[in-house]
């Protein structure tokens, strides 16, 4: 059955919603910044929190001005 089955590369299916990622990226990060509010004791939890919220931010704000300048599709 695997012989039948067309093959297709990434970048021939089609692309997901703009707007949903962007809705799903920012409450990712707000779920990830509640995580902060907790019983733990630790602080080392606290910084891989906000280094990872910080990195999805900035990948939305990158891919916001790339695709504000026309850089990206």
């Amino acid at each position: 059955m695997a012989g039948s089955e067309p093959v297709t590369s990434p970048d021939q299916r089609k692309p997901g919603s703009r707007k949903a990622s962007r809705i799903g990226a920012v409450f990712t990060i707000l779920v990830l910044l509640s995580m902060l509010i907790g019983n733990h004791t630790g602080r080392i939890e606290d910084i891989f929190l906000i280094v990872i919220a910080a990195a999805l931010a900035l990948i939305l704000v990158g891919d916001v001005v790339l695709r504000r300048n026309g850089l990206r599709s």
